[in-house]
């Protein structure tokens, strides 16, 4: 097997290249969607796409910002703790994020493979849904999403600023990277009955993580005592993810808040109401709508 990347190499690089690019050159489309140019460049995409999964891989979704970061730790600690294997790169898991070498390098993994991904699921690689692999899907109030997707973005050197109401404006209208927040949350509704999909919400995780990790370890087929679960609780909280040294410098980028009903602080009363007629004409009906509490955690 060829050996990992150098991440810590790979991620200096990023920031040099981030620091000498004009803003307006940190995003790019493909296909009509936004991506970051630095980290999801074509490249990366169009091997992301071609990915070969394999049935046993654990599969980790969310639209940016939804907890994504916080589940990465919560799901490295249940496989450490149930299978005692450690991961063999400490590379980040999101499939769009790794070059073509690097998707090489993870085709030699041996299994469960821990990968992720952003991307909307009809554009998840179709092998996962052929190989029927365990794919567990985050999702979080659009206020409290949109708020700390403007902040990840004023505050990560690869991404450029934003000011709050246009940024606002194009949350609104999905001119945001990897696309719209309402078309993802669509996508994944028709696939409530799918046996190899859960779904979970930042807002339950954060009334009942015990309760979450008990969940996810047994949807991923690893029973955990009630010992491994609380000291997966004690390692995984919020606060405990954002003081710790395992994403050094980076953890006031990832870990900002982790707040339920930080949008307060921020929406006008107008972009509150045009929030609450979007979700209401969209996803007021849907099943993962009704999952996503809109009254209790958006009112």
């Amino acid at each position: 097997m060829s050996a990992p990347p150098n991440v810590k190499e790979v991620m200096r690089s990023h920031m040099e290249l981030a620091m000498k690019m004009k803003n307006e050159d940190k995003m790019h489309r493909f296909e009509g969607i936004l991506y970051t140019t630095i980290m999801s460049p074509a490249e990366n995409i169009l091997a992301a796409r071609a990915m070969e999964a394999r049935s046993d891989d654990i599969m980790l979704v969310a639209y940016p910002k939804c907890g994504f970061n916080w589940m990465v730790a919560v799901v490295r600690k249940i496989i450490a703790t149930a299978t005692g294997k450690t991961e063999a790169s400490d590379m980040p898991p999101l499939i769009e994020f790794m070059t073509p070498d690097q998707q090489k390098f993870v085709a030699q993994l041996p299994s469960p493979r821990f990968l992720g991904t952003h991307f909307h699921p009809d554009l998840i690689p179709a092998s996962f849904k052929e190989k029927k692999t365990k794919m567990l899907v985050v999702w979080r109030n659009p206020k409290d999403t949109l708020v700390s997707f403007y902040h990840f973005m004023n505050k990560n050197p690869v991404l450029p600023n934003v000011e709050w109401d246009k940024f606002f404006s194009d949350f609104m209208s999905g001119d945001v990277g990897w696309g719209s927040y309402f078309d993802h949350v669509e996508g994944w509704d028709k696939l409530m009955d799918d046996p190899n999909v859960k779904i979970v919400t930042f807002e339950d995780l954060k009334q009942d993580l015990c309760g979450g990790i008990r969940e996810i370890s047994q949807f991923f087929g690893f029973p955990l005592t009630e010992e491994q679960v609380q000291k997966i609780y004690s390692e995984t909280t919020f606060n405990a993810m954002k003081s710790g040294s395992s994403h050094g410098k980076m953890a006031d980028i990832f870990f900002r808040k982790g707040e339920v009903g930080d949008w307060k602080n921020h929406f006008s009363e107008a972009q509150s109401q045009q929030m609450d007629e979007e979700f209401n004409k969209r996803l007021a009906g849907t099943r993962l709508g009704k999952r996503l509490k809109y009254d209790t955690y958006c009112k």
